[in-house]
């Protein structure tokens, strides 16, 4: 009884044991491919490209990447973020290779000299990472020193090598030599037979494979992938969805000014002609799609977006409600030119006091597409306020029918077309209604270009649809 008790149980092990191999076959089968996730580098270093770049690892661990390959063809960029990708691939558990397609200048080779292994493809460039601003002139010392200080400690972070010599002898050297880091941003610095003094360094494939900052010169992925002996491997690129290819539509500079000129115009046409219509809906539609994919990507913060909307109320109660053009309208304006101007900056241009003239830069080019687009939406509203609602464009938006006597209708009375020429003053402001006063008899006015303080000498320009139109004079 006992043996044949032993003899089930030996059979029983024996099974679950080939069950188990089994499994783990058809688990080391499915997973026998080394998985290798690619994206490019191939714009300027800016904050799109460092959420493309945290997007990027995100898919890989999602897809438990075995490799991260970077296409890179960058002449450089914006130094804090290039120093946050920097960063991102030192700290990343998957090994990172830097594939240099063509150039990898600046906050170009500052990424790459951060991957674990640099390739790089024949007639391609790497170095020359001194700081310049946007006009191309090489920033003060202190923007200097920070940039040498960041090169050698990148170069210094992938440690040292033991290397034999033909001789026998043992040596141990920098893996990256951080003093050919440091003279790719100083020109000071002598290395011989590296470069000379007053040289900042720029090596060719070739020469970076003789000083140490190249594994292989490759010429596509699967070179760089045989060089690193990765067989049986699947390649996944990342690829952006349809929606970040629209939201990379919208938050371009172009679209942006668009939007602004929607918007601007849209809040123009309705003080014009109170009441909810197209003119406010355009400018709401144009206001979402001008704010959410700023907020998506991360630009627009809460607070920007807020201050806008309270620009827009202070704007709205300074024309309907406070008479005068005063602390309410200007403060108004500013709050809303703020909102649309930073809501456009990354916020994270402001943590590094050393990069106060980057940021001061993109401010400034956003603030101008702000301030020509507000430019040209006045001057549009201004003519398309007179001539747009009269074309057949526009016919569907305006009635056009005829209301004749012999039908039944009965006409306003037509006597004040008798006051075009006449000088008067405005009784009320007029903002663009209001009521004036000529040759002692008030009558409703509105102002035809701009807005007119009371008091202020008028004269009748013209009377149509009822309604008095006047302008202001000396």
């Amino acid at each position: 009884m006992k043996k044949l008790f032993l003899i089930l149980l030996l059979i029983g092990v024996v099974f679950c044991t080939n069950n188990i191999i089994a499994q783990n076959d058809t688990i080391n089968n499915d997973n026998s491919k080394v998985k290798v996730f690619v994206y490019d580098i191939n714009q300027n270093i800016e904050p799109a490209m460092l959420r493309q770049t945290q997007k990027s690892f995100e898919q890989a661990n999602e897809l438990n990447a075995d490799y991260i390959i970077i296409n890179m063809n960058t002449y450089g960029g914006m130094v804090n973020i290039a120093d946050s990708i920097r960063t991102k691939l030192l700290n990343s558990p998957i090994p990172v290779y830097a594939f240099i397609v063509n150039n990898a200048a600046s906050a170009g080779a500052l990424i790459s000299i951060a991957a674990d292994r640099i390739y790089m493809k024949s007639g391609t460039q790497i170095g020359s990472a001194a700081v310049v601003d946007q006009t191309g002139k090489v920033m003060p010392e202190k923007y200097q020193s920070y940039m040498r200080a960041t090169m050698r400690a990148t170069a210094e972070s992938h440690g040292k090598d033991t290397v034999i010599t033909e001789e026998g002898d043992t040596l141990i050297q920098w893996h990256r030599d951080p003093r050919i880091a440091e003279a790719m941003v100083d020109p000071r610095i002598y290395i011989e037979g590296v470069v000379d003094t007053g040289e900042i360094v720029a090596f060719t494939a070739n020469e970076a494979l003789e000083n140490g900052y190249c594994e292989a010169i490759v010429e596509d992925i699967d070179e760089l992938l045989e060089h690193a002996e990765i067989e049986n491997y699947e390649i996944t690129k990342y690829e952006p969805t349809k929606l970040e290819k629209f939201i990379g539509f919208l938050v371009s500079p172009a679209i942006q000014g668009i939007l602004i000129m929607i918007i601007v115009g849209g809040i123009y046409f309705e003080l014009q002609s109170p009441g909810i219509g197209f003119p406010l809906g355009a400018a709401v539609l144009a206001a979402i799609l001008y704010f959410a994919p700023l907020y998506l990507e991360g630009l627009a913060e809460n607070w920007e977006m807020v201050i806008f909307i309270l620009g827009l109320i202070l704007i709205i109660l300074e024309i309907f409600v406070i008479p005068g053009f005063g602390v309410a309208g200007i403060s108004g304006v500013i709050l809303a030119l703020t909102g649309l101007v930073l809501s456009m900056v990354d916020n994270i241009i402001f943590e590094f006091e050393f990069h106060s003239a980057e940021a001061l830069a993109i401010v400034l080019k956003s603030l101008a597409v702000v301030v020509v687009s507000m430019f040209l939406a006045l001057i549009a509203s201004l003519y398309l306020s007179k001539k747009a609602l009269t074309s057949h464009a526009f016919s569907w938006v305006v009635l056009n029918s005829s209301e004749k006597k012999e039908e039944g209708f009965i006409g306003v009375d037509s006597t004040q077309k008798e006051l075009i020429g006449k000088i008067g003053t405005a009784f009320t402001d007029l903002r663009p209604s209001g009521k004036v006063e000529i040759e002692e008899e008030i009558y409703d006015a509105k102002s035809e270009i701009g807005f007119i303080e009371k008091d202020q000498k008028i004269k009748v320009i013209d009377y149509r649809s009822g309604q008095v139109y006047v302008m202001k004079t000396e």
